[in-house]
């Protein structure tokens, strides 16, 4: 719901102010070398369509493609040749199993140049490129079974208490509450140091991190303390 917020408002943007919107990141940071060859070709035809920066601003720079989950898979490499041609590569874990199936029906549905932005959208998918169905099929039972695992409530009582509150607020702001079995007590830190990137990345993208409607603070401490007392391995 987040995203599909987000790029309402660019498209929106897009089409109401061809100058650079509140808050935006120096091109510098904004406009990132790409990390996939893929994207980096993609990246270049971004630079050349009036569309480019809405499509820099759907998603924030993504991971390592060598470091996606069964990274030499057919999923991971179908992952990388669909998606980078609208926006930058996704991770995984950016929506639980059984959101995914929806979420890839939505984008293939863009691919072809439908949706809900008519002749915008057939303008931005000019030339993109949509998986056939049995890629379509190879690309969600790659994305569910590398999907997030959400949390169970149940199982995390404390969920409730301020501590869990944190963690609960920090996290639901871009996907589903992960569990945190999914990761070790060491493994925790780095992975909320790149969530709290990309927040910081979302809140720029929509005003800047000093508006109040986009400020969210963060108790770091606080929440690596919930995620270590439950994480894998305790």
């Amino acid at each position: 719901m987040r995203i599909a917020r987000i790029f309402a408002a660019l498209v929106a943007a897009a089409l109401t102010d061809a100058g650079p919107m509140a808050g935006e990141l120096p091109p510098s940071k904004a406009q990132a070398t790409p990390v996939s060859p893929l994207e980096a070709r993609y990246a270049k035809r971004w630079d050349q369509t009036v569309h480019g920066n809405l499509l820099r601003r759907i998603l924030p720079p993504g991971p390592d493609p060598a470091r996606l989950p069964e990274p030499r898979s057919e999923g991971a490499r179908l992952l990388q040749r669909y998606c980078v041609q609208c926006h930058h590569l996704p991770n995984p874990a950016m929506h639980t199993a059984a959101h995914w199936p929806a979420v890839v029906d939505r984008m293939v549905w863009r691919m072809e140049g439908k949706g809900n932005l008519g002749p915008l959208m057939k303008d931005l998918m000019a030339e993109v490129e949509a998986p056939t169905a049995a890629e379509k099929k190879t690309l969600v039972a790659y994305l569910q079974k590398h999907g997030q695992e959400a949390i169970d409530p149940r199982r995390y009582p404390d969920l409730a208490t301020p501590e869990g509150q944190a963690f609960e607020l920090a996290c639901s702001q871009c996907h589903a509450t992960p569990d945190p079995r999914r990761h070790t007590a060491k493994e925790w830190p780095a992975v909320v140091e790149r969530m709290r990137g990309y927040l910081a990345w979302h809140g720029t993208i929509e005003g800047g991190p000093s508006s109040p409607k986009n400020a969210v603070e963060l108790d770091l401490e606080t929440i690596l303390a919930f995620l270590k007392k439950h994480s894998r391995g305790h």
